[in-house]
């Protein structure tokens, strides 16, 4: 095979791999379930509410993984948010039970062509990288056995009661101008601050929770922040792209602070398909810049409540 069929073919590759995630998160969507606000408390599933982890090395998948792997853990019922490749299990002592079939997930990353390598040095110019995403293979610690007992331990649920001082402290500690009042949540860009209804203005009073983490998901996108492109005109692809940015972004947030509200932006969901069927590497951009989003809000948090390796991720942070 020819350098310039191998070359064509992994790139056809990486496009079946972008395409068949998108499809499946489309199909749920078209099915009005919405993979980042998972119903927990009514579903099959009977692990608790959380990011999923590394079971061998204790760090949190993130970007579009976060939602492959949750939407595993809804349809197969699995009792824990923890996972392993084969060679993890086999490392830890145990081992995949026979017929278990793992759930695919990728690494993001970026390489430079030979070719490109080459016109670079005859140009004079900056050899342009392009992203690539990689597969590979976890098992939920469920399908494994012979693990150590520590690997199968379920961290207890967040007590009552602790949620909304946690929520309110985070956001004064963010530095963000937050204002309560009005009837509307938005950020204000131009400005830079945040504003949202008062808690009794919500139907159940959790969801005043996930909207504030909503509108600091926005926030954090500000140019003297992370520097998101936030000039998207009410209805364009970019509005709807950070629409979604600040949904999963709010959905990691709460699901690492134990929160769990209802579904939002229900009326979107027409427009995100759309805009994921137009682009089928959108929703994975936006998974990872939702990763970067609730990373910095979480990065807030006094530090003996963070995990050792919160920042950290099994797959590469940058947008594929």
């Amino acid at each position: 095979m020819s350098r310039h069929d191998r070359t064509t073919r992994a790139g056809s590759n990486r496009a079946n791999l972008y395409d068949e995630i998108t499809n499946k998160i489309i199909a749920e969507l078209e099915e009005g379930r919405v993979p980042w606000v998972q119903p927990w408390g009514k579903s099959a599933a009977k692990a608790p509410l959380g990011l999923p982890k590394n079971a061998a090395t204790s760090r949190n998948y993130s970007g579009i993984n976060i939602l492959i792997l949750w939407g595993a853990v809804m349809q197969h019922g699995f009792p824990s948010q923890s996972w392993l490749t084969f060679r993890q299990a086999l490392s830890l002592g145990g081992n995949v039970m026979k017929g278990e079939r793992g759930t695919t997930v990728v690494y993001a990353d970026r390489f430079i062509p030979d070719d490109e390598k080459k016109r670079a040095r005859e140009t004079g110019g900056e050899a342009q990288a392009i992203p690539f995403l990689k597969r590979f293979t976890v098992f939920n610690v469920a399908q494994c056995e012979g693990l150590p007992d520590e690997i199968h331990a379920v961290a207890p649920p967040t007590p009552p009661g602790l949620v909304e001082p946690k929520v309110e402290a985070l956001i004064k500690a963010t530095g963000i101008d937050f204002r309560i009042g009005g009837d509307r949540a938005y950020f204000d860009v131009l400005n830079n601050f945040v504003q949202v209804p008062p808690p009794q203005a919500f139907f159940e009073p959790i969801n005043w929770h996930r909207t504030a983490l909503h509108e600091l998901g926005h926030a954090s996108g500000h140019h003297s922040r992370l520097a998101r492109d936030l000039g998207g005109s009410f209805g364009s692809k970019r509005y709807f792209v950070e629409e979604v940015v600040a949904e999963i972004s709010a959905a990691y947030t709460c699901a690492a602070m134990g929160i769990v509200p209802t579904v939002r932006h229900s009326d979107y969901i027409g427009a995100w398909i759309d805009t994921m069927r137009e682009d089928s590497r959108a929703i994975i951009r936006a998974a990872s810049q939702a990763s970067k989003a609730a990373d910095w809000i979480l990065s807030f948090l006094p530090e003996d409540e963070q995990s050792a390796d919160e920042s950290e991720a099994v797959i590469d942070r940058r947008a594929a």
